[in-house]
C-alpha cells in the first residue's frame, strides 16, 4: 500500500463559479461492490479512510444514491470535519440522482434529492448530477427544471449530467437549463467524449468529468504483456465492465497494443502506465477533471496518482497513441449509449431487462368501432380539440403525425435551436412507436418542416445519427410558418411493423 505525503496538494480546477474541485476526484462507485456480500462499511471507518485522502489532497468525492452506503459514508466525513477533526481539509462532495423514467413532479424531484441532503448531513449539495435512463421519456427536462429551481433555493451549489450524450446536451443547454458538467465514460479505451461532446463543451462551457480513465484498472503496468484472463479473474463489477470495452474496440490484442504504446511512454518519462493514461485524458480540453475509484481499505494509489503530474505528453508521444489507436475499433455510438441500447458495455453486461421493466412513455388504445386501427395520444390539448391521433396503427402500418418540440401542455423546447429540437421531437416520435410496439429502425419515410432552410444542416446531422442504420425515404422542405411561436422544425414519420 502507497500513500502521497500529507499535505500535498493537487492541481485544482473550477468547475463552476465557486466550485473548486481537485483535478482527480475520488469516485465512490466500488463501494457498492464491497459491500454487495451484504456487509456495509462501517460509517466512521470509511470515512477516516476518506480524510486520509483528503489530506493528501484528494478532497474532492464523487458517488450517487446507489453506490451502497457511500452516502452515508461521505456524511460521516464531513460532519466530522465541519466538527475540526481533522484540520486543514474541505472536502467537496457531489452525488448522483439516478430515478427511474416517469413523471419528475416536483414532490417527486424533492423527495429523491431529499434523502441524498439527509444521507450526507447537507444543507446543500455541491454538485447534484441527473442519470437519465431512456430520453424518449421527457420527464429527465421536468427533473432537471426543478433540481434548477432547488439550485436558486440554495439547496444545490451546481447541476451536472452523467452519460449524456452531445445531442441531449445541446438540447438541454439551449433549453437554458443551468448545466455545469457532464460526467461520461473517457479513456485510451473510449475516445467517444473527444468528438461532437467535446466540440460542443468548447462552445457552451460545460466541462467533463471522466470516469473510466483506467479501463477498471486494465490501462496499468499490470496487464502489459499479459495473457488474457478469464472471467474467474476478474470477478468484480468494474473489471468486468471494462473487459467488455476491451472486447468490442478488438479484443485483448487491441488492449495489448495501446498498453505496449503507453508503456514506451511511461519509461520515456520515469512515469507508470496508469500516468499516461491518466493524463491522456487530463489534456482533453474539455476535461475538467478524472475520477479514479478507491477501495476503501483495500488498495491505494495517491502516490503514483500525484506523478502524473510531473510530466506532460508531447507530439511524439501523441503520434505514438494514436498509431495504437488506429489500429482499434471505436466503441459504438455516442457518449452514455452503453446504458440505453446495444452493446450495453456494463457492470451486468445487460440491461434490455431493466429497461424493458421500465412503464412506456404513452399508451396505445383501440379505436371505437374500428376493428384493427389503434391510436397513440400524448395529452397535447390540441389532439381532441384538432381530431387526430399522435400516430395510428393499421395493421402492420404506422402513421405518426407531425411532431413539433411540445412539451407537457404546451412549453416550447428550446426554441431557438432547430437541432435541438430535432433531438426533442425524435424521441417524442419514439415512444409514440414504441407504445405501438415499433421502434426507430421500423420508419420507412420521415418528412421534415423548417421554418428556415438555414437550419437545414443542424436538423439532417441529428436525423443522421438517429437513423444512421435505418436510412428511411426523406423529404427536407423549407415552408413559409410554422403554427405557433418558437417552432422551428415539425416531422413527420410512417413506419412498417416486420
Amino acid at each position: 500500500m502507497t500513500g502521497a505525503p500529507t499535505g500535498a496538494r493537487l492541481p485544482r480546477i473550477e468547475l463552476a463559479p465557486g466550485l473548486e474541485i481537485s483535478r482527480i476526484v475520488t469516485g465512490l462507485w466500488q463501494v457498492a461492490d464491497i459491500e454487495r456480500s451484504g456487509a456495509a462499511i462501517d460509517p466512521d471507518a470509511g470515512a477516516e479512510a476518506l480524510a486520509a485522502y483528503a489530506q493528501a489532497g484528494f478532497d474532492s468525492f464523487d458517488m450517487a444514491d446507489h453506490y451502497g452506503s457511500a452516502e452515508i459514508i461521505t456524511g460521516r466525513l464531513l460532519e466530522r470535519a465541519r466538527q475540526g477533526e481533522w484540520p486543514g481539509i474541505a472536502p467537496r462532495a457531489f452525488t448522483k440522482w439516478c430515478p427511474s423514467p416517469g413523471p419528475m413532479t416536483p414532490g417527486i424531484v424533492r423527495a429523491g434529492i431529499g434523502r441524498s441532503l439527509e444521507r450526507m448531513k447537507l444543507d446543500r449539495i455541491d454538485l447534484m448530477q441527473l442519470h437519465w435512463w431512456m430520453f424518449e421519456h421527457p420527464g429527465y427536462i421536468d427533473a432537471l427544471t426543478e433540481m434548477a429551481r432547488m439550485r436558486d433555493e440554495g439547496l444545490l451549489g451546481h447541476l451536472g449530467l452523467t452519460n449524456v450524450d452531445a445531442d441531449h446536451l445541446n438540447l438541454l443547454v439551449k433549453h437554458g437549463l443551468p448545466i455545469a458538467s457532464n460526467q461520461v465514460s473517457f479513456s485510451l479505451l473510449d475516445r467517444r467524449a473527444a468528438g461532437p461532446l467535446s466540440a460542443l463543451c468548447a462552445g457552451t462551457g460545460v466541462k467533463l468529468l471522466a470516469y473510466g480513465t483506467l479501463g477498471g484498472g486494465f490501462l496499468t503496468d499490470k496487464w502489459v504483456g499479459r495473457p488474457e484472463p478469464t472471467q474467474a479473474e476478474i470477478p468484480d463489477w468494474s473489471r468486468s465492465k471494462y473487459k467488455r470495452f476491451i472486447d468490442v474496440i478488438g479484443g485483448w490484442p487491441a488492449l495489448q497494443a495501446i498498453l505496449s504504446a503507453a508503456s514506451a511512454i511511461a519509461g520515456k518519462h520515469g512515469v507508470s502506465v496508469a500516468n499516461v493514461a491518466t493524463r491522456w485524458v487530463l489534456e482533453q480540453q474539455a476535461v475538467a477533471a478524472v475520477i479514479v475509484g478507491a477501495r476503501l481499505g483495500e488498495s491505494e494509489h495517491r502516490a503514483d496518482n500525484l506523478r502524473l503530474f510531473s510530466f506532460a505528453l508531447d507530439a511524439e508521444d501523441h503520434a505514438t497513441l494514436e498509431e495504437a489507436f488506429a489500429a482499434t475499433s471505436p466503441v459504438p455510438g455516442d457518449c452514455g449509449d452503453e446504458y440505453r441500447k446495444p452493446p450495453f458495455l456494463t457492470a451486468s453486461g445487460d440491461l434490455s431487462h431493466h429497461l424493458d421493466g421500465f412503464p412506456k412513455v404513452y399508451a396505445a388504445t383501440d379505436m371505437p368501432g374500428r376493428q384493427g386501427r389503434r391510436r397513440v395520444d400524448t395529452g397535447s390539448v390540441w389532439e381532441p380539440i384538432a381530431g387526430y391521433s399522435r400516430a395510428v396503427q393499421v395493421g402492420n402500418a404506422i402513421a405518426v403525425s407531425g411532431t413539433t418540440a411540445t412539451h407537457g401542455k404546451g412549453l416550447v423546447i428550446a426554441p431557438g435551436d432547430a437541432a435541438a429540437q430535432t433531438t426533442y421531437i425524435l424521441d417524442k416520435i419514439a415512444a409514440s412507436l414504441s407504445a405501438l410496439g415499433a421502434s426507430l429502425s421500423d420508419v420507412t419515410r420521415t418528412r421534415v418542416y423548417l421554418a428556415n432552410a438555414d437550419d437545414w444542416e443542424g436538423v439532417s446531422r441529428v436525423h443522421g445519427r438517429y437513423f444512421a442504420d435505418v436510412r428511411p425515404a426523406n423529404t427536407l422542405l423549407e415552408i413559409s410558418r410554422l403554427v405557433g411561436e418558437g417552432y422551428l422544425v415539425e416531422i413527420e414519420a410512417d413506419a412498417l411493423l416486420g
